[in-house]
């Protein structure tokens, strides 16, 4: 055999040979890449995302997208050919799978955690936006959830809204756990509470909850200091003077409260936000509309290029990392709150985009 065909030979068998391996080799990496876009002042499977009753709305045009990264599943093992061509890709982001999926969560334990997140930042949104508006929005204070086993299962229940502890108002749900822990294990603690499906009812009719009823718990000891403990962490719940319902399927996370909160202020606001114009965004929200930053940046301003935005609002602590990679023909926006996310919105619709603030690496 000729040394040059031999040469080319082994050569050949050398790269199947590492091909086979690379293929093999699996690897603790995870990857991302960009995920679909959806309009807020639009429709996903038929039917509207945003969707208000007992207030007037008016026309919108042009688009406010949230943005989404797709991941590879907490069970898919990644082998090294699939790493090294994510690395290459210009697409794509190869991450360590813990950052993903820390601690060895399992995709359905990390499933069950956007979707609360996700719940999460659409009240956050409903919040926000209806404060931006200076429509008045009351809070009440709620058991978000029963511990297994505590004092409290079968007593009290999600969504049961806690009017006061011992005679005690409760303003905040901080204001629970500290009257709770006045008393020592084994003691009594009344409940005044509005029974969830007495709550949810009034809610839907915009009325007031009638009356209540007590409720009373023996403490138990908290196994770490002894301290008492019921069993129940509490949190906010809001009660809004109409119905704003947010419908999006197989989405989770925080990241999209900016963007339904956008879509909701454009909706109840005459003026016409966006002016026609394509903008997509992202950015968690908070019930005081201060925006925060989310992961999966650059993937998302890819898919946002790609579906057609011309501008995107992005969360200010994620500005130097999104200018570093920001797709051609995109303007990132710098936004800390929902009124900076409006502002803007305003001068992109009337196409005064001069004083932006722009994201800079």
């Amino acid at each position: 055999m000729p040394r040059r065909t031999a040469t080319m030979l082994a050569s050949t068998l050398v790269l199947f040979a590492f091909l086979c391996a690379g293929i093999f080799i699996k690897v603790p990496y995870s990857e991302m890449s960009p995920g679909p876009t959806v309009n807020t002042l639009g429709e996903s499977h038929g039917e509207a995302v945003l969707q208000i009753s007992g207030r007037k709305t008016y026309p919108t045009t042009g688009h406010l997208n949230m943005t989404t990264v797709r991941v590879t599943g907490a069970d898919y093992d990644m082998n090294l050919v699939e790493a090294v061509y994510g690395w290459l890709s210009g697409g794509n982001i190869v991450v360590p799978h813990e950052n993903l999926y820390p601690d060895g969560k399992t995709e359905e334990e990390s499933t069950q955690e956007n979707a609360e997140e996700f719940s999460q930042s659409q009240e956050s949104a409903k919040v926000a936006a209806l404060k931006e508006l200076g429509i008045p929005v009351s809070a009440r204070v709620v058991v978000a959830s029963v511990v297994k086993g505590s004092p409290s299962e079968g007593r009290l229940h999600a969504g049961d809204v806690v009017k006061s502890v011992d005679g005690t108002q409760v303003k905040a749900p901080g204001d629970v756990a500290d009257l709770v822990t006045r008393h020592k294990p084994g003691e009594k603690v009344v409940f005044d509470v509005i029974p969830a499906k007495e709550a949810a009812a009034a809610e839907k009719a915009h009325r007031e909850p009638k009356g209540g009823e007590k409720v009373v718990i023996t403490a138990g000891k908290a196994p770490d200091d002894g301290h008492a403990i019921v069993g129940i962490r509490a949190g906010t719940d809001h009660t809004f003077p109409f119905t704003v319902d947010i419908k999006l399927a197989d989405v989770g996370g925080p990241s999209a409260g900016l963007m339904f909160a956008l879509g909701i202020v454009d909706k109840l606001t005459p003026e016409n936000l966006t002016g026609g114009n394509f903008v997509a965004g992202t950015g968690t929200i908070d019930d005081d509309g201060k925006v925060g930053p989310i992961g999966g940046i650059q993937m998302k301003t890819i898919g946002a290029r790609e579906a057609g935005a011309r501008y995107f609002l992005t969360p200010a602590d994620n500005c130097s990392s999104a200018a570093k990679n920001t797709p051609d023909g995109l303007t990132l926006v710098k936004v800390g709150t929902i009124d900076d996310a409006v502002q803007a919105l305003k001068k992109i619709g009337k196409g005064d985009t001069a004083g932006l603030p722009q994201c800079t690496p």
